[in-house]
This record gives structure tokens, sequence and C-alpha cells, in this order.
């Protein structure tokens, strides 16, 4: 008597999960305010604005000598800009990997779907290959 086959309980698991995305990290109230805050400051928008901030105090910067400008470039202008700037990237990357997340997600499913096809199809086999053998062989 054969044992009959019980799929692994991760593919049952993993069909009422779905994919992890990132968007599945935000929880409660601090990490729906961080969301809010993020996607408003990680914009190329939000970039020009802090952009046009920082110039307003370029002048002073200038008149304030070499020492001031090169202070203005790295407190002001570049941590002002390039935080919505690396922003954005991270938004892209971010969803970028949900892409891959999710298509790595399809295509296990479906791996585990033929690997369980593969299985049925070895147990048909094996169950006529014994069928054949004992019609040919005689039993004494």
């Amino acid at each position: 008597m054969e044992n009959a086959h019980v799929p692994h309980p991760r593919i049952e698991e993993r069909k009422k999960s779905g994919p992890h995305l990132t968007t599945d990290e935000h929880v409660g109230f601090n990490g729906r305010l961080a969301v809010i805050i993020t996607n408003m400051v990680s914009t190329m928008w939000c970039a020009y604005i802090f952009a046009a901030i920082a110039l307003i105090s370029l002048p002073a910067a200038i008149q304030g000598g070499t020492a001031a400008l090169i202070s203005w470039i790295a407190q002001t202008f570049l941590q002002l800009v390039l935080l919505s700037v690396i922003m954005v990237g991270q938004k892209v990357a971010a969803a970028a990997s949900d892409k891959q997340a999710l298509q790595t997600f399809t295509d296990t499913e479906a791996l585990l779907k033929l690997q369980d096809d593969i299985r049925r199809l070895i147990e048909i086999n094996n169950r006529q290959t014994e069928e054949i053998h004992s019609s040919v062989v005689k039993k004494d």
C-alpha cells in the first residue's frame, strides 16, 4: 500500500500569505506617519523646493567668503537636496525589489505546481510499471 502524498505545509502558507512586499512593513501609527512623510519628501519636486530654499541663503554665503560658501554647499545645499534625491532613488529601488519579489513568488508557485505534477506522474508510472511487471512475471 502506498503512502498518500501530503504536500508540504509551506505550500498552503504561501498561497495564503502571498509575496512579502515593502508595503507590508508599515505597521501602526508611527509607520503610517513615516510613510506619509517619506512619500512627501521623496519626490524630485521636493528636491527642487529644497534647492530653491537653499539658494535663498546663497548670497550671504558668497559674501561670507570661501569658508562660508563651502559650509553652505556642504551643510545646506547638499544635505537638503541630496536627502530628497536619495530618497527618490530608494523608492525606485524598493519598487524594483517588490517587482522582483512578486516575480520570484510567481515563479516559485509555478515550480511547486510543476513539481507536484511530476510527483503525480512518477506515481502513475510506478503503478503502471508494477502492473506490467506483475502481469509478465509469473508467481510461483
